[in-house]
């Protein structure tokens, strides 16, 4: 049975956090190129931990021999950008529903305009998202669809807010009804096989690793 962790909750000196999209790119005669991109989008990631303590290199070095199992995964976030920027204090996403309850940074898909397009509700009234904020939809546990926002966006006086993404969303894969998400927004990675780097150096204990996505079937 897959087993799903999340990453320690230690500080990082640096993270990169990109989507790749699979692309192969050929020269031509006559000064052409031909271009075509195939496959699912996924996201890869870099992560390098502050100085840690003895205890707290302890930690990571436990957590990574659990992550490292063949049914292991861990829910990866670009931790520059764990909410949106417009409402990032330091602390986790908190307020009322326009609809009224609590607001924790999860909210719902209303509906699909198109693969680029999605409608969203359950937020507070006025909302604001920003170009370059992630939205994670999930359809379940082990079923996590990451994007970007690709332009400013205001929820309206109910809550509801339509948002312009990349990449394009699975609609196969993700057909209503499905959660969104805005506080630690990520997606199931694994750590890629030989990348772990756990100096025990007195000055130079700062793991590094690196991630890329994958969509488990459990």
């Amino acid at each position: 049975m897959a087993t799903l962790y999340e990453l320690p909750a230690l500080f990082f000196d640096d993270c990169e956090f990109d989507p790749v999209q699979p692309r192969n790119i050929d020269q031509m005669e006559g000064r052409r190129t031909e271009g075509q991109t195939f496959g699912t989008p996924f996201w890869r990631a870099n992560y390098k931990f502050s100085f840690l303590k003895r205890l707290q290199l302890g930690v990571v070095d436990g957590w990574i021999m659990d992550v490292q199992s063949s049914a292991s995964f861990f829910i990866g976030y670009d931790i520059a950008r764990p909410r949106p920027m417009l409402h990032d204090t330091g602390k986790p996403l908190s307020g009322v529903k326009a609809g009224g309850g609590a607001f924790v940074g999860d909210a719902v898909l209303q509906s699909v305009a198109n693969p680029s397009t999605i409608v969203v509700s359950g937020l507070p009234a006025g909302f604001a998202l920003s170009i370059g904020d992630y939205v994670e939809i999930r359809k379940s546990t082990y079923v996590r669809s990451l994007h970007r926002i690709r332009s400013p966006a205001v929820a309206n006086g109910a809550g509801v807010v339509t948002l312009s993404i990349r990449f394009h969303l699975d609609t196969q894969n993700f057909a209503l009804p499905c959660t969104v998400h805005f506080e630690k927004p990520g997606c199931i990675m694994q750590v890629d096989a030989g990348t772990w780097s756990s100096s025990k150096a007195m000055g130079a204990r700062t793991p590094t690793f690196s991630a890329t996505e994958v969509f488990p079937n459990a």
